[in-house]
């Protein structure tokens, strides 16, 4: 079977005040609809237009090809923003920087697929990862990959490939149109539900080798965007996630849950020392994370702008920032639920939505525990003890 690359035809918005006005009416509607994607399962493709029109799938395209590179710490924000509303939909919404992937293609692979579109939703099913049959001109891919979040409302897909000799062992990402695999609906999560994190079967689909990549290989265009370090970066749109979320949950519990009574007639919960007390120390938590966070992604991206040096010091200075986002935010989510009481045990309560959903990035393999120890052994001037980090 061929895989012809297709795209749709929704543009984003004109930058500027348009653009920002289709990305409120994205977050209007979502705070509609999270339910309804919870439910079945996935967010559909209706409204990942909705993201496109907000510009949030052309973040990573090059200049060259006619993009709107943004700088990272601004998409960062954005998805924070779509997370505090439905982290699940963040989650999805934070591939938006994932055609960032894309730079290591030919550079002509690049032009074709952007001259079709510059807001293409890519979803990838990378593991495990299979050998492909070597055929004239590309290769023939068979397998079943898991985990491939936002899969039912992408553009194109992506698989993992074991690598070889021409890749110097590192896997190939082969990129291929939604239409020429099959989804195999099994995503029966009790958290991040709406991410439709499906397997993806594919049964002899041709792929033209212009059409392979390394995953954060090197890039083929030099722009401030593609020298930003692409590895790190797929951890950082994750641990947005769970600062959007834990900003949710905390929001809740300062501007909602604090009114509240408890069925034994005592005083409202917001007077209570433990609740007053829990607030202010979650609130110290999240900022304080956050700030490392965007002063790692601030001080990289100058670099990258300047053309200077990304050294592994700074790389891992990026990934360590992720990973004590993704933690400290998870665990002010659970304070947040804590101190809101037994009504929080409810599924019906709006925390469990933040609880859920939001303490799941910091259980990604690039964001787990460890990742810190990865870390600081390159801060130490140490093998990090795992394969492509930083």
């Amino acid at each position: 079977m061929d895989s012809e690359i297709t795209l749709g035809d929704v543009e984003a918005a004109p930058e500027g005040a348009p653009r920002e006005a289709a990305f409120q009416h994205a977050l209007e509607v979502l705070k509609e609809r999270r339910d309804e994607f919870g439910e079945q399962g996935f967010v559909p493709r209706d409204f990942m237009a909705l993201l496109k029109k907000a510009g949030m799938f052309r973040v990573s395209v090059p200049q060259e090809f006619g993009g709107d590179p943004m700088p990272p710490a601004q998409f960062l924000k954005m998805v924070e923003q779509v997370s505090e509303v439905d982290p699940a939909t963040g989650w999805v919404a934070s591939f938006g920087s994932a055609s960032g992937y894309f730079a290591s293609l030919p550079i002509e692979s690049q032009r074709a697929l952007y001259s079709k579109s510059k807001d293409i939703v890519f979803a990838a099913g990378m593991f495990p990862m299979f050998e492909a049959e070597k055929v004239d001109g590309g290769y023939l891919v068979t397998g079943e990959w898991q985990f491939a979040s936002g899969c039912k409302g992408a553009d194109l897909l992506g698989m993992g490939l074991k690598g070889g000799p021409e890749t110097e062992g590192k896997p190939l990402t082969a990129l291929v149109d939604r239409n020429a695999v099959e989804i195999i609906d099994n995503w029966d999560v009790a958290g991040m539900r709406a991410t439709g994190s499906h397997n993806v079967h594919a049964d002899r689909v041709f792929v033209p080798e212009e059409l392979t990549f390394v995953r954060g290989g090197q890039p083929s265009i030099d722009e401030p965007i593609t020298r930003y370090p692409g590895l790190a970066y797929a951890a950082q749109v994750l641990s947005a996630v769970t600062l959007g979320a834990a900003r949710g949950a905390l929001d809740f519990v300062i501007e909602k849950g604090a009114a509240s009574t408890s069925i034994n007639g005592g005083p409202a919960k917001g007077n209570r020392p433990a609740y007053k007390t829990g607030v202010a120390k979650a609130e110290a938590q999240l900022r304080s994370a956050r700030a490392f966070f965007y002063e790692a992604t601030e001080e990289v991206w100058a670099k990258a702008e300047a053309n200077e040096e990304i050294t592994d010091h700074d790389k891992a200075l990026l990934r360590l920032s992720a990973t004590h986002a993704a933690h400290e935010s998870r665990e002010v989510i659970l304070s947040a639920f804590n101190i809101a009481g037994t009504g929080a045990i409810f599924k019906s309560h709006p925390l469990q939505r933040f609880l859920q959903d939001g303490i799941v990035p910091a259980q990604h393999a690039m964001l787990q525990e460890h990742t810190y120890e990865a870390s600081g052994a390159l801060l130490l001037n140490l093998d990090a003890g795992l394969p492509s980090f930083p």
